[in-house]
């Protein structure tokens, strides 16, 4: 039988709705079928109903006005004795009349359009561009822009990570993994052969399809062009027919375990993965910035180009044209009501985005110099840190001064030996990792560190970088001094960026624009952005920070020799790569290019005296100029000596600015005592005094130097494809672009910062006096692999070779590391509970089903208060590595970022009490306390403020934060604000904050 057009639309809007992927049971799609019933109901009863009750009210007031003429025409006809029938106005009635249409027609043509219109502009999960305006022809949105760049998804945030598409683990109830590893996946630069009838899909490698490696599963595919007509669910099913028969015997029960769905009961645990893996590569890439203003747009535009057809309006009937105008009535009333309930699905998945995510772990990585030798016996006992220690800086081979020869040098005795608080003293340059420790001793340590974020000089994020960047906004707004990056190049061949198929530059460039524009919010205005890339992305990349920026704001675009070997079988071997190179603001530049300066004299300087103004070199006291006669001289304080310009010379200082100098050590002579005086000139001072930067740099060592440094840090430990796929930077470029944009104590920025070179950068120029400061996000696997761990390395020692420390000359240094809750766990932290008002029907199910179906069934699971009543034991679940279990968030450090708290302490004055002090972006003085309210009552709390001797009526603070109801008294202070806050309730504000 044929499908009716009322069935061709509801197909169309389940695969909208995403309710034709019932067998998923991950993100928005488990909340979606959780909801199938309800969203069901409301398409298959509410809409018909609809459409039926927009024509029938239309065409009834035209027929009803027809129909009274005809009885009309009737009655005359019969007073004048003629057949009515027989009348040419009863005629042309009835012609009117049947012209209308029958209802069912007029649905049809409606239902009809609608799914032309609603499966035009969907996407396999998303909402793209595609405005035509005639066949092959689309209609870009310009309002009359000198230069526009447009792309199709430049209205929508881009949402995807490239984990799964490059790792995709799942484990067993054995407790074994299988994972699926992507070999060989290529796909076309251009990304032409989309629009030939081909696109990617994934199938099984048959070259070596299984393997097992170190006791795990890897189940091998590739990602490669096929026909459209080869359908990805075919490929799968035979990937899964030749996988089963191929399984070794320990992982076949557990692979092919059941695990049925209402609509296949014989699927199995493969199965279901395989489809999964898929779907995360496949679906919702985006979500729409304004869904219901962009479809409502389309659809009026659809309505008048394709529906109303102003070239046909003088062929029509008048009645033709009417009944023409109910469908179009139709088309818009229900139209726009699949519009609301769309936006109100997508706004919510915008919300969930945007929603600040929670910090689920934050530690600490600190050289023991800067540790209390009280801890000492404790980080001795600690087995997981001895072992870190001995895998990462090789302490087994260490001679030391002890008696008792411990760590023999040259022999690795294992990790058997004990640590002593003598060998940790010889040692001040080891990196603790407070991870590796209990929370009380994590309090301890934190407690005795005043001014903890100006003693950290670093921070490290493993997260997503929207939402890394999203909660820094508070935090760090106009803080950041320079900005640099290293995107995915997206050549379309590297696994590095996953792209929506046939939007591969689109995808690359909402992305670097989202993120951009959040890092532009951090950058203060003498900061500059600088952004690397190959020819490939260069166009989108320059017309994107355009947008951004402002193109007067472009400052130059530099040319890197980023390898010396030119590739054979290339037209032309493209050695080079771009950065290019913005400023927050040209102008503020421009006043102070002093600032904006190449270093002209890098080497030479040295501390030998520890300093505290960092390295420095000796300049003659004098210099050539005007021949004069002084009347004093310099005397060496030491011999008595007296020493006069040389003739011809002049001392460069009066006589009281030699005083002077020579009281704050500046002025030394020589390295006997006894010589010529000189001046000492820190490296600081010579900062920004030499040549303007120039736009070819082919003088900096090359990628191979940055892929060698990397094999001597981490030796044979340091996987292969990891090499391959990042391709890093030599220290030394980075080095320029810090030494070109920033001073001492700025902060340089790197969300894309793979392996870690901007933060070895930064720790260089530390070792040189120039304290640079420095913030990285990544995402990917290889953080506690490849990022985390350089970090820790190039702290402890400037030299490596093969894995192992040359010396163990180290830097004094502290970075913290937090790991944040994502998108997927938000989705997957999800609790859908029905409301009572569904039961409700009519208009008021209506409203409800359109505008807020999820917001209000699931607003608990998205705030809590309950997180509130025992601040350390709130558990989210988070997924590493597809596995997702529950883990304790970090409420304390996530409410800093929240309300942008620059931390000066925090203490743990009792085991269930945590006061946080620093101050806010106002510089307003914060106080923030924590409690445990199952064990610290209102009275107790209390009782703690009196013994602190804290006030809420002095102005020693001025704000105050508490979690819990209480009764501290309270005061208003500017404007309606209380100077007592509860946690809860800014915790709320600030979470939601970016909608």
């Amino acid at each position: 039988m044929a499908i009716s057009q009322f069935d061709s639309f509801i197909k169309t809007l389940k695969k909208v709705f995403m309710l034709d992927q019932a067998e998923l049971d991950f993100g928005i799609y488990r909340i979606m079928n959780q909801k199938r019933k309800d969203i069901e109901k409301y398409l298959n009863e509410n809409l018909k109903t609809q459409v039926t009750e927009v024509l029938s009210n239309n065409k009834s007031s035209q027929v009803a006005e027809f129909e009274n003429e005809l009885k009309e025409a009737r009655k005359a006809a019969e007073m004048l004795g003629i057949s009515p029938d027989d009348m040419p106005k009863v005629k042309d009635l009835k012609a009117k009349i049947a012209s209308l249409g029958n209802t069912e027609d007029l649905e049809n043509e409606v239902y009809s359009h609608l799914s032309t219109f609603f499966s035009r502009y969907y996407d396999k999960g998303d909402f793209v561009s595609q405005r035509r305006y005639k066949k092959n022809v689309y209609a870009i949105p310009y309002e009359g822009e000198d230069v526009k760049l447009y792309w199709a998804n430049s209205d929508q945030y881009y949402i995807k990570t490239s984990e799964y598409f490059r790792n995709y683990r799942f484990k067993l109830d054995s407790g074994k993994y299988v994972e699926f590893t992507l070999k060989e996946a290529s796909t076309e630069q251009n990304n032409n052969k989309a629009q030939n009838n081909v696109e990617r899909r994934f199938a099984l490698y048959e070259a070596c399809p299984v393997e097992v490696i170190n006791d795990e599963l890897h189940i091998n595919f590739t990602y490669e062009p096929y026909p459209k007509v080869t359908k990805q669910k075919t490929l799968i099913e035979s990937a899964f027919n030749a996988v089963k028969d191929l399984l070794p015997s320990e992982f076949k029960m557990d692979v092919l375990a059941l695990r049925p769905t209402d609509s296949d009961r014989s699927r199995t645990l493969l199965q279901k993965h395989l489809a999964d893996y898929v779907a995360r590569n496949t679906f919702d890439y985006f979500i729409h910035k304004d869904l219901k203003g962009f479809l409502s747009r389309e659809l009026d535009f659809y309505i008048k180009n394709e529906i109303l057809e102003i070239d046909d309006i003088d062929a029509r009937t008048t009645e033709s044209f009417l009944a023409h105008l109910t469908v179009i009535k139709a088309i818009k009333n229900v139209g726009s009501k699949i519009i609301e309930f769309l936006a109100s699905l997508e706004n919510f998945q915008k919300r969930l985005w945007l929603k600040k995510k929670m910090v689920v772990s934050a530690d600490y990585c600190i050289t023991l110099d800067r540790v209390p030798e009280k801890f000492y016996a404790e980080i001795c006992a600690n087995d997981a840190q001895r072992e870190e220690w001995v895998k990462l800086f090789a302490i087994d081979e260490i001679k030391s001064s002890q008696p008792d020869g411990f760590f023999k040098e040259g022999v690795v005795t294992g990790y058997s030996i004990p640590l002593t608080e003598q060998f940790l003293m010889e040692n001040p340059f080891l990196v603790l990792d407070t991870a590796f420790f209990t929370d009380d001793f994590k309090r301890k340590l934190i407690s005795v560190i005043d001014d903890i974020d100006e003693k950290c000089d670093g921070l490290l994020i493993n997260s997503e970088n929207f939402q890394a960047l999203n909660l820094l906004q508070c935090k760090y707004e106009s803080n950041v001094k320079c900005v640099y990056l290293d995107p995915p190049y997206n050549t379309g061949s590297d696994n590095l960026f996953a792209y929506k198929d046939n939007f591969l530059h689109s995808s690359w460039a909402s992305m670097m624009k989202d993120r951009t524009e959040l890092a532009k919010n951090l950058m203060n205005r003498y900061s500059t952005i600088w952004v690397s890339t190959d020819d490939g992305e260069y166009a989108n990349l320059k017309l994107n920070l355009d947008t951004i920026f402002g193109e007067d704001n472009f400052l130059c675009d530099i040319i890197w020799n980023s390898r010396k070997s030119v590739s054979n079988d290339a037209i032309v071997s493209g050695a080079t790569n771009h950065t290019t190179l913005f400023a927050k603001c040209k102008n503020i530049i421009k006043e102070n290019k002093a600032d904006f300066k190449v270093d002209a004299n890098e080497e030479g300087f040295i501390n030998p005296d520890n300093d505290p103004n960092g390295p420095w070199k000796l300049d003659p006291m004098d210099a050539p100029g005007i021949r004069t006669n002084l009347s004093y001289g310099i005397t060496n304080p030491l011999s008595g000596q007296i020493y006069y310009p040389a003739s011809g010379r002049h001392w460069r200082f009066e006589e009281k600015d030699v005083i002077r100098l020579m009281r704050e050590g500046r002025i030394l002579f020589g390295k006997t005592g006894n010589a010529k005086p000189a001046y000492k000139r820190y490296k600081y001072e010579a900062m920004g005094k030499g040549d303007a930067i120039t736009s070819l740099w082919d003088d900096v060592k090359t990628t191979a130097d940055g892929t060698k440094l990397l094999l001597n840090i981490f030796g044979e430990s340091l996987p292969k494809e990891f090499i391959d796929q990042i391709k890093p930077k030599p220290v030394e470029f980075i080095d320029r672009i810090i030494n070109v944009s920033t001073k001492e104590n700025d902060i340089i920025m790197d969300y894309f910062c793979g392996s870690a070179t901007t933060a070895h950068a930064a720790i260089n120029r530390c070792r040189t006096g120039h304290k640079s400061r420095y913030i990285l996000c990544d995402m990917n696997n290889n953080f506690n692999i490849l990022t985390k761990p350089r970090i820790q390395k190039v702290i402890y020692s400037e030299d490596w070779n093969n894995g192992k420390p040359v010396s163990r000359k180290g830097s004094s240094h502290c970075f913290k590391y937090m790991r944040l809750e994502q998108y997927e766990d938000t989705l997957n932290n999800l609790v859908v509970k029905k409301n009572t008002l569904m039961d409700q029907g009519g208009e008021f199910f209506d409203g409800y089903m359109l505008g807020y179906l999820l917001d209000t069934e699931t607003k608990d699971s998205l705030f809590s208060l309950d997180w509130f009543v025992n601040p350390w034991n709130t558990k989210l679940k988070i997924t590493r590595n597809n596995e997702t279990k529950e883990e304790k968030i970090d409420l304390v450090e996530t409410f800093n970022y929240l309300i942008g708290l620059k931390v000066q302490r925090i203490s743990y004055p009792k085991s269930d009490i945590c006061v946080v002090e620093g101050y806010n972006r106002k510089e307003e003085h914060i106080l923030i306390i924590w409690r445990d309210c199952t064990k610290v009552s209102n009275e107790d709390l209390n009782e703690f403020f009196r013994r602190m001797a804290y006030s809420t009526r002095d102005k020693e603070f001025d704000k105050i934060y508490v979690n819990g109801d209480n009764n501290l008294e309270n005061l208003k202070t500017d404007g309606d604000a209380w100077k007592v806050t509860l946690i809860e309730q800014e915790f709320s504000k600030r979470m939601f904050e970016a909608e």
